[in-house]
């Protein structure tokens, strides 16, 4: 009976992790949406993402949403 639990709990916690990061990155391409449309940065989310790695630019969706909600200028220099 406990160890049916346990394997069921280690189930449920390898589903949660994949579903949590699932859900972060939604929220953080939300947030960068977000920020883009009110500041006119780009025209385009995929327009968004690929001009980082044009330039050869390591930053991932996280550190794109700080940078947004912090210092919004910052986003616009990032881009232009």
């Amino acid at each position: 009976m406990i160890t049916q639990y346990v394997k069921q709990t280690f189930v449920s916690s390898h589903r949660d992790r994949g579903r949590q990061k699932r859900d972060f990155r939604r929220l953080w391409i939300t947030r960068i949406n977000a920020a883009m449309r009110v500041y006119k940065v780009f025209d385009s989310y995929s327009k968004l993402i690929h001009k980082p790695y044009k330039k050869k630019l390591i930053l991932n969706h996280k550190m794109l949403v700080q940078e947004a909600v912090s210092n919004p200028n910052n986003l616009y220099m990032i881009f232009q």
